[in-house]
């Protein structure tokens, strides 16, 4: 049963490689406008589950729903339309195209999903002005810090005004001050805009900045507070 007023939700997750089990039974959900810091040690099948929950993999079995859509049954150009329209992504190293500005960078999705270059460009510097970031607008990453590379990836993220953000240890190559800037901007701004944000770490001070932590461990998700979701 999906729990009233879910966004996304998973149920009953299997997914092995071979002959390992990544996740044996996952169950997770989450709620517009809400940050869940997903945590649990290395190989504990905490990034296997947001590869499940964005549709990049599908499991070996069980159900993602998305509203009333089930991921687990849409073609993989389905899910590929789904993750350039409604799904934002944030990884560890930015992932920034070095041949573009940072400004392409973040209109890029944009420009995917068929928005007009001026449209998409005015959008996107909105965005990284509001990351604080607008002065690297004309810059490739490849010259700009790592603070400000990922705060680029940050605005990629959500120029699309996506309903759910997964962020895979955002702040794992920064420095303590600048992982907190990113992660204080990052929610400020997806709670305004009432995204959900999945959020991959290991770090505590980083799962601080959510609203709900549960934990990977043996395939299985645990709610910090109220044991099994």
């Amino acid at each position: 049963m999906t729990p009233a007023g879910s966004l996304l939700t998973a149920r009953a997750l299997h997914k092995a490689y071979g002959s390992t089990p990544a996740l044996d039974g996952a169950d997770f959900s989450i709620h517009p406008g809400e940050v869940v810091a997903v945590m649990g040690p290395s190989g504990s099948g905490k990034s296997t589950l947001l590869h499940c929950l964005a549709g990049i993999i599908r499991p070996d079995s069980g159900s993602v729903l998305y509203g009333s859509r089930d991921l687990t049954h849409m073609s993989d150009a389905q899910r590929s339309a789904l993750r350039r329209s409604d799904y934002g992504f944030v990884f560890q190293f930015g992932q920034l195209v070095p041949e573009l500005t940072c400004l392409e960078n973040v209109a890029l999705p944009l420009r995917l999903n068929g928005v007009k270059r001026k449209e998409a460009e005015e959008r996107s510097l909105e965005w990284l002005e509001r990351l604080e970031v607008g002065e690297v607008r004309a810059k490739r990453p490849g010259e700009v810090s790592g603070g400000q590379g990922q705060r680029v990836a940050v605005a990629r993220a959500l120029a699309a005004r996506p309903r759910v953000i997964f962020a895979d240890e955002p702040t794992g190559a920064l420095d303590s001050l600048n992982g907190e800037r990113v992660m204080t901007l990052l929610t400020d701004a997806a709670r305004d805009t009432n995204a959900a944000v999945v959020l991959v770490t290991h770090e505590a001070r980083v799962a601080a900045y959510s609203d709900r932590e549960v934990v990977v461990r043996d395939g299985k998700v645990k709610d910090m507070l109220a044991g099994l979701i």
